[in-house]
Formats: C-alpha cells, structure tokens, sequence
C-alpha cells in the first residue's frame, strides 16, 4: 500500500519562506520567478507583495522592521543558516508554488467545465504543473572539452537505421530524443518506410509502438507479418500455422512491437496518456514512437482550424519535437507532399504540405520518391532534406523493396554497399547483437561518415504488372 504524500502548506511554514528569503538576497531573486503573492495565506500576501514590490523598485531587501511595520506582521529573520537550509528553501518553495498554482486552477476551472470550455482548463493546469525554478545553468563550454565530448558521445543514444546506405549519410543514424520525418506523396510508401523501421528497431532488441491513424491495427499487422517471416501478404491465409510459428520464433528474439490505431485528430496528450499507460501496464520502456502520420494530428490546446495546415502542423510538429525530448525515444513520423511533388525529382520545402514550419522545427527530414517504373523494379529512392548533425543534406539514397516481403533494403548490387557490408561489424549489426530489449545501446565503431558516394538516379528498363497486381489486392497507402 502506497502512503500518502500530503503537503502542508500552513500559515507557520509559508511564513518561514518568507524569513529566511529576508536572511538572503540571492534566494529571494531566485524564488522571484515564480513568487506569487496571492499564493500565500491572506495574513502573508500584503507581507509578500511588499517585499516583491521593494526588491523589484530598490534592488534589495527590506528589513524584517519594514514589512513588520507596514504590513503588521512578526516576521523575525532567521541567522546561522547553512547552505543546505536554503537548498531546502529553493526545492520546498518551487513544490509549494506549483501545488497552491494547481489548486487554484482546479477551482478556477469549474465553471468552464460546465460550460465544456475545456481549451482554458487545459492551459490552466498545464501552466500550473510548469511552474519551476531555473536550476539548470547549461554547459561550461571551456571547463572541461574532452568530458563534455564524451558525454554527448555516451548519451546521445544513436541508433541505426537498419539501412548501412542512411546511416552514413546521417553519421550513424536517427538519436533519442529528436523529430524525423519521413515525406512522401499519397501512396508513396510512407506507412511501409515507418514499419520497415519498426521491425528492423524491433529485430534489434528495442521496444517499438506503432501508432496508425489511417491504417487500420490489422493492416498493419497483416504487412510486418511478411516482412517477418518473408512470407507473401496475399499467401499469408493459405498457412497461419506456418505464419505463427515464424512469428513467435522471431518474437522470442525481438524487442515489443505494440501497434495502435487512434482515430485521426488526436493530439500529443493522447500520444502521452497511452504512452504511460502502456509502460505502466507492461513494465517495458519504449524506445522508439512510430506515428503513421503527422498531418492526421490536431495541435492541443489551441482552437485552429484544419484547413489552416501551415498553423496547425508548426503547432503539431512542435509538440511532437517536445515529446521526443521528452520521452527521449527514438521518434519518427511521416508527412504528406503536396501536389507539386508528384512529378518532381528533386524535393524542397515547398513540395511538404503545409510549407516550412515542420521542416525548421524536424532534426530530418527524408523524402520519398519513386516512379511507377521504380517499384516495378522493386526500387525506392530518398532524399535528404534536412539534417541537423550531418552534411548530407540533398544526398539521395536508393533502396531496394522487396514486393513479396514489403521489406525495404539497402541494394544489394550496390557497390558501395557491397563494400560497406565486407565489415564484420556494422552499426546494426552491433545494436543487434548488444541491445536487449528496453535498452537502446550507443554505437561503438560507427562506419566512417565520410566514405561513400552518392548513389545516381535509377533508371527504368522493364515494365512489370506483378506490383500493380500486388497493391491492387492489397490495397494503396
């Protein structure tokens, strides 16, 4: 049985802030970012007002005699505190300010929600629950260089891809706590790329949860289930003992693949809220956040309309990005280009729906392109929009897809691949043999980010209707 925690916030504790704040300067100017008067008891808000105000127009404290004398109250500042009491001092009042904060939003906010006016009741208590003090000075960029390497080297969490040819480009992968974006036109192949990733994340030990909301749980399912057992989605009903048995064969050797559909319109709380359901429920850390798409979520909190898609996706791809760092999974969605794209070979801002906002606030973004010729040949190719730690920006990558499995592979006939594939260790590979599930394991070798050429454009030489019977039982994107 869990005990319960209960803050008491009476008049004799409120009134020790308020003296030994008086004892020492620079604790009050750090409490002041967050001081509000009207939080304490009605006997102390004149006492607190006062000295807000006499600091803010004197730049230093009152006397205890000064607000005693003007306020009538007996405060009496404390003397031999150590470092330790104001340490106290710092952690009791930022506790104290966020609850009282919290309980006066939740009062505030009856009203509005009998009236079902829940937009301000969300920004009520989401302001509330923020309230904290500065205690994070950044980083000492000349104390120590080599420790600070280090640390980026041993915590950035990077991952591979799964795919030798991105991962160069990207030197080494995707890193926790940042928002990739996968953009491609309607039936590009969007929802293939993230699964292909889910399984190759999952293959290598981590937790994956899939989030659709167009596809529906069973689709999904149905195509990492070829792309597990490499077994074709149309023959996948002609032997289900086969398929299960493969299945859990690999499942024993895998990470968690959880996939869940919400219904279009949902927002980042919903994303959080099932987050922490799901670990609470299973005991296991997720280490990657797929979500089939981007351009299918509502901002929280905010009345805009969906028809206004550059607002909306800067206030969604925003959000994302918070809860990436948040979380700090390995986070991808996809995004929809526009129109523009469809016969384009070379892709920029202005062919993502919605415009620039969702490439500033990305860490990268990926587009996707293929032709009709390009996937009966079983070929994707990639290009690299946007980057935030690598110079590949404009590179373009061809993978090979695999129309029975739907699994998307770096070329096999690709020299350069080839050459790269002759090293006993690559970066999945070391991922692979060293994770184990719910931990996400930094790569120790990484390829050398700077061998490599470009991959040129493919060409189309035959034409086939063995893919376009294949997505016509299937069904597209």
């Amino acid at each position: 049985m869990v005990a319960k925690q209960n803050k008491e916030y009476g008049y004799d504790v409120q009134k020790v802030y308020l003296e030994m704040m008086l004892s020492d300067a620079q604790s009050f100017v750090r409490c002041q970012t967050i001081f509000d008067h009207t939080l304490f008891d009605r006997k102390l808000q004149d006492a607190a007002e006062f000295i807000n105000k006499y600091v803010t127009e004197h730049n230093t404290l009152p006397t205890e005699e000064m607000v005693n004398a003007t306020c009538k109250t007996q405060l009496k500042v404390p003397e031999g505190l150590r470092e330790e009491h104001y340490d106290w001092l710092l952690n009791e009042f930022e506790t104290f300010t966020r609850h009282k904060g919290l309980e006066r939003a939740i009062l505030e906010s009856a009203n509005l929600l009998e009236e079902g006016n829940y937009g301000p009741v969300e920004d009520k208590i989401k302001s509330a629950v923020q309230v904290g003090l500065q205690k994070d000075l950044g980083i000492d960029y000349f104390r120590d260089p080599k420790g600070r390497l280090m640390g980026l080297k041993d915590s950035n969490g990077q991952v591979s891809t799964g795919w030798a040819s991105l991962d160069r480009k990207l030197f080494g992968g995707f890193n926790r706590g940042e928002l990739n974006i996968f953009a491609g036109g309607s039936g590009a192949g969007k929802s293939l790329f993230l699964a292909n990733l889910g399984v190759n994340w999952a293959l290598a030990g981590m937790n994956v949860v899939y989030l659709t909301f167009e596809l529906s749980e069973a689709l999904v399912a149905m195509r990492v289930d070829s792309m597990t057992t490499d077994i074709p989605t149309k023959e996948i009903f002609k032997d289900l003992d086969t398929v299960e048995m493969k299945v859990k064969l690999v499942g024993k050797k895998s990470g968690a693949f959880q996939i869940k559909y919400m219904p279009s319109g949902k927002n980042t709380n919903d994303i959080r809220s099932f987050v922490k359901e799901y670990e609470i429920k299973t005991g296991k850390r997720i280490d990657v956040l797929l979500i089939d798409y981007l351009d299918l979520m509502m901002p929280m909190s905010r009345k805009v309309s969906p028809s206004d898609l550059f607002v909306k996706d800067k206030f969604v791809s925003e959000e994302l990005r918070n809860l990436a760092m948040e979380t700090q999974t390995v986070f991808v969605t996809a995004s929809q280009l526009n129109r523009a794209s469809v016969e384009e070979i070379e892709f920029d801002h202005s062919h993502i729906a919605g415009g620039l906002s969702k490439i500033q606030t990305a860490d990268n973004v990926i587009g996707i392109f293929t032709s009709r010729a390009m996937k009966e040949r079983g070929r994707y190719q990639i290009q690299l929009m946007k980057t935030r730690s690598s110079s590949g920006v404009g590179s373009k990558i061809d993978l090979e897809f695999d129309i029975d499995s739907l699994r998307i592979r770096d070329l096999a006939d690709d020299e350069e691949y080839q050459e790269f594939a002759k090293r006993k260790s690559t970066v999945f590979d070391q991922i692979k043999r060293t994770s184990t599930p719910g931990e996400i394991k930094q790569d120790e070798s990484p390829a050398d980010p700077t061998e490599g050429k470009t991959v040129g454009k493919i060409r189309a030489e035959t034409d086939s209707t063995k893919l376009r019977e294949f997505l016509g039982n299937l069904g597209s994107e």
